[in-house]
């Protein structure tokens, strides 16, 4: 297999001044540079928002140092910086292995529905779910009672939900508050909502190591930092001790959030994001009826 790359030859220039003498490569050569393009853009939009992205910056850095080394003769310097190169790309994987598993991950997450149309009644499900979560975190932070609810996104966390008790069951401010009553059976854990149901509770989630987060951040805070960071989950964390809602969203914790923030954000993050603007929305029922309007008097006729 490697004989086959090492003995790869590609010319750019001459691929280039045979374009004009065979016209479909001009379409294979527009097809495949927008698909370059894209990946390029993703990986970048994907790398800024991880530690991946102060990584790449480093790994340019070195690559102009080694290019200047080889110009200038600096064979001492250009023999360490390209053995460094050969084997640090594998050292790197395996470092930033998670980041790396989400990015790829994310690609290949579904994105049709927001590509061909719009349900609007699941849309509006969503909505009516996230009003009853926020009932029940400020219920909770009332009386200062621990919870941690896990919103799953476009990454599938079915490993996640398999530590847990499977509940199936419809999303209600009760049956939240009650799940995290202490010394109940499946208070010590989290709930996980997917596809508009509280699907498990008592989940297991990974833990954030992280040195920068902060000491006094409990074990719920943790997890719900590690499950963020691990997929594009969104996490809604109520303090046993301070009774202080936080959000945990891609890594970071959004801490102290009232009731009108959480909606806000849970909205902006769980429906505008996924479905698109109201806006947009009520452009895309009207042209559907629109169209539907024109088929029938199609028909008619």
């Amino acid at each position: 297999m490697f004989e086959n790359f090492s003995n790869f030859d590609f010319d750019f220039a001459d691929y280039i001044s045979d374009l004009g003498s065979h016209p479909w490569q001009i379409v294979t050569f527009v097809l495949d540079m927008t698909i370059v393009i894209f990946l390029l853009v993703y990986f970048v939009k994907v790398a800024k928002k991880s530690r991946v992205w102060q990584l790449l910056k480093g790994i340019v850095f070195l690559i102009v140092i080694t290019i200047l080394s080889n110009l200038l003769e600096l064979r001492f310097l250009y023999f360490i910086l390209t053995s460094f190169m050969s084997y640090g790309v594998i050292a790197l994987l395996i470092i930033f292995q998670p980041e790396l598993r989400r990015a790829i991950e994310q690609l290949g997450s579904s994105t049709f529905s927001k590509l061909f149309g719009i349900d609007k009644s699941i849309r509006d499900k969503t909505k009516e779910d996230i009003y009853k979560v926020v009932i029940a975190a400020e219920e909770m932070a009332k009386s200062k009672t621990g919870a941690l609810i896990v919103f799953e996104r476009d990454i599938k966390i079915q490993d996640i939900i398999e530590t847990g008790i499977k509940l199936d069951a419809e999303i209600s401010p009760q049956i939240l508050v009650n799940i995290f009553v202490p010394k109940t059976p499946l208070h010590d854990g989290s709930v996980i909502i997917s596809n508009n149901k509280i699907t498990a509770a008592a989940c297991i989630l990974p833990l954030a190591d992280d040195k920068d987060i902060a000491r006094e951040l409990g074990t719920r805070h943790r997890a719900a930092i590690g499950i963020s960071k691990e997929s594009d989950a969104i996490a809604v964390v109520v303090s046993e001790e301070t009774g202080k809602i936080s959000i945990a969203k891609d890594g970071t914790l959004i801490a102290d959030v009232k009731e009108d923030a959480l909606k806000r954000i849970l909205i902006k993050n769980l429906v505008t994001a996924k479905f698109g603007s109201e806006k947009r929305v009520s452009k895309i029922n009207s042209m559907k009826e629109k169209w539907a309007n024109k088929k029938a008097k199609k028909q008619s006729e």
